[in-house]
């Protein structure tokens, strides 16, 4: 079993906001879905016996459009095939980058009424995860570092 990462921890948080807020961010996602999601008690999907993978997917129908009117946008997508270099047996279900125009915007979705409702399907679907803010750097030179 891998330590859960689902939410950011405070100091982690605190880090984000720290750096500029003026630039356009790009956040890669790492997320591995539970195999039966786990809703609180009291919700309504508690008893709907829902996969992780499921519930993720009520989690991007609920959240997108918030996502989107803040400016947000899929950049890249991808399925993983095989670890070529890293822990054997680590496993990402769901791969991404989302952009925002800046973190202005990131901090605007999580804390908006709607996406914070929404976030709850994400809890529950996911067993664990990584979100790494990036700068964005221009691409094409086909060297891997500039």
């Amino acid at each position: 079993m891998t330590d859960r990462h689902v939410d950011p921890e405070r100091a982690q948080f605190d880090a984000f906001k720290a750096l500029p807020r003026d630039t356009v961010i790009h956040m890669l996602n790492l997320v591995r879905f539970k195999d039966k999601a786990t809703y609180p008690a009291d919700h309504p999907l508690a008893s709907a016996n829902l996969n992780g993978a499921e519930a993720y997917a009520n989690y991007g129908r609920d959240s997108g459009p918030v996502f989107e009117r803040l400016g947000g946008r899929i950049v890249w997508r991808g399925a993983m095939e095989a670890m070529v270099i890293g822990p054997d047996g680590e496993h990402w279900d769901a791969m991404f980058v989302a952009e925002y125009p800046n973190s202005g915007a990131f901090m605007a979705m999580v804390t908006d009424p709607v996406y914070r409702q929404a976030v709850v399907h994400r809890q529950a679907a996911v067993e664990t995860s990584r979100l790494i803010r990036t700068a964005p750097r221009e691409t094409g030179s086909g060297r891997f570092a500039d």
